[in-house]
């Protein structure tokens, strides 16, 4: 951690995306209503499916969960964003950064991870209806799991990343502290880094994408087997939400370090995933049509 004159590093300067003051104000303008929408709309998620017990499933229950880490890993990232909008320094702290990269790991991690068994409880509900209840009746520990393993992985990440030296520059060419440009700022050896990126990046990456997708592929073959057209439309429309998740999610990962792509799963994604499980679900409609019913009634 020692600076180019050899006294300990005590800080980086964040890029973020424009020098232009009055491009400045519009994308704070811009992204604190996005921040805002994104509270607003998972909060309220959060509260519809605890009050009402028509959602208390499994398929609400880490909906439910999901929403929890939109929340957080959105706000590891946006306020700070925020503030570099209006303020003269684009600075954050050498504590401050490890920090943002520790939780932002965490919840980016978890999301991925929950967006797989999402996908795992669809193909258990289509394909396997009649062992549901016992396969899933078991979902806090899965959830608290998950958030286990996420925890795991930002401890190795966060440990190998800022083991490293940072001699050239205390510039960070992003806008938030992240792995790659972290490692790109280092003057260290970051092989074993690359390794522990490798290995984790796989494990997130490659292997919940293939789980999403042999779900699917048994859900698809499934539901093409229902005679019924209105029970492959039902069967669609319950699977729809998630997997159209999924393909925001991931395809916008794949180009995760073009700071424009980057900004949209890391601001614009948990704003989305409230509407895109609430646009035309029956369930979540009349669970909110019952809340209002009740709030106007009282």
């Amino acid at each position: 951690m020692a600076g180019d004159n050899g006294t300990p590093l005590t800080e980086f300067i964040l890029v973020g995306f424009t020098d232009n003051p009055s491009l400045q104000v519009i994308y704070f303008l811009l992204f604190l209503v996005i921040y805002v929408i994104t509270l607003v709309g998972n909060l309220g998620m959060i509260i519809l499916i605890r009050i009402s017990s028509r959602l208390h499933t499994p398929m609400y229950f880490f909906l439910c969960n999901l929403s929890v880490v939109d929340i957080c890993y959105s706000s590891v990232v946006t306020p700070k964003m925020l503030a570099n909008f209006l303020a003269q320094s684009k600075a954050i702290s050498y504590s401050g950064c490890l920090v943002q990269l520790y939780f932002f790991i965490i919840w980016l991690s978890t999301e991925c991870l929950l967006l797989a068994v999402m996908a795992y409880d669809r193909y258990v509900a289509i394909c396997k209806p009649l062992l549901y209840s016992a396969v899933m009746s078991h979902k806090v520990c899965l959830v608290s799991g998950l958030y286990l393993i996420g925890f795991v992985h930002a401890l190795a990440q966060t440990i190998s990343t800022f083991r490293l030296s940072f001699c050239s520059s205390n510039v960070i060419n992003h806008y938030f502290c992240d792995i790659l440009p972290l490692i790109q700022l280092s003057c260290s050896d970051a092989y074993s880094n690359e390794i522990v990126l490798c290995t984790f990046g796989t494990f997130h990456g490659i292997i919940t994408s293939l789980k999403i997708l042999v779900s699917y592929i048994y859900i698809i073959s499934t539901i093409l087997r229902i005679r019924s057209t209105r029970g492959r439309r039902k069967a669609f429309s319950t699977c729809a939400f998630h997997l159209t998740a999924v393909m925001i999610f991931y395809g916008t990962t794949v180009f995760m370090y073009v700071r424009p792509i980057s900004m949209f799963y890391t601001v614009v994604i948990p704003m989305l995933n409230p509407l895109i499980y609430n646009l035309r679900n029956k369930e979540v409609e009349d669970a909110l049509k019952r809340l209002l019913d009740q709030i106007t009634v009282s």
